[in-house]
């Protein structure tokens, strides 16, 4: 079977690149497999295939056959992120009249996180993060679950300094939501739970926060089944690309 591009862009190396990676799209392939897939001769193939594997979107297997890169997974991430932004307020606004609570969405920015959405409760005493703040991995509900899904040796080195502990995490990735009582700042509490990307990454917080003495000291227990829907609500909506 061979794959065509149906319409060229008119940029020869681009096509036939898109071809490539096209055929590596049903599975590893060796360079005989691209030549007789593409219809490229085999020189052309090869020096494509390399070139592509130099920036890491395409790759070898075990068997040194050619494979789709980890590149794309991270460009299939990052625009899944962009999905994100363009699907939360509407979440969170909801959350935060369904709670009662000023809402918040985190993303990871190294070794802090920021926050790139928000939803304030509208008055009485509130728990107020402005949008971009940039805040530690190393307290708060919403630290714990940017935290909890990553890389073991990630994780560990993230610990180092931090108001929980590694077996508060693995609490955290079996109910699926974290909870932290004046752990960043006092008298505040807060509910966690994670956004997973189309490759189920965690790629952001949804968060609810306010005063302990309207949120109670066992946050959880009210609040983290709403936090858990909301943030799956708004996951299948950067899955489904917003639609």
């Amino acid at each position: 079977m061979n794959i065509q591009i149906e319409e060229g862009s008119g940029v020869g190396v681009i096509d036939k690149a898109a071809t490539v990676l096209g055929a590596l799209e049903a599975g590893p392939a060796t360079l005989a497999t691209l030549v007789s897939t593409t219809g490229l001769a085999r020189p052309t193939a090869h020096r494509l295939a390399v070139a592509l594997e130099h920036h890491r979107l395409v790759a070898r297997d075990i068997q040194g056959r050619f494979i789709l890169g980890p590149r794309l997974t991270e460009l299939a991430a990052a625009a899944g992120e962009d999905r994100l932004l363009a699907s939360a307020g509407p979440v969170l606004a909801e959350l935060r009249d369904r709670s009662g609570e000023s809402a918040q969405l985190y993303r990871r920015q190294a070794e802090h996180r920021v926050c790139v959405a928000t939803a304030e409760r509208p008055s009485g005493l509130r728990d107020t993060v402005p949008l971009g703040s940039t805040l530690t991995m190393r307290a708060g509900s919403a630290a714990q679950i940017l935290l909890a899904w990553e890389e073991p040796d990630r994780l560990h080195r993230g610990l180092h300094g931090a108001r929980f502990t590694a077996s508060m995490l693995s609490a955290v990735r079996r109910r699926g939501w974290a909870q932290s009582v004046g752990e960043r700042e006092s008298g505040v509490a807060s509910v966690s739970a994670p956004v997973r990307g189309p490759s189920d990454r965690v790629i952001a917080a949804l968060s609810i926060s306010g005063p302990i003495d309207r949120m109670t000291r066992q946050p959880g227990k009210i609040h983290a089944t709403l936090v858990m829907n909301y943030a799956e609500k708004l996951s299948e909506l950067v899955r489904q690309g917003g639609h």
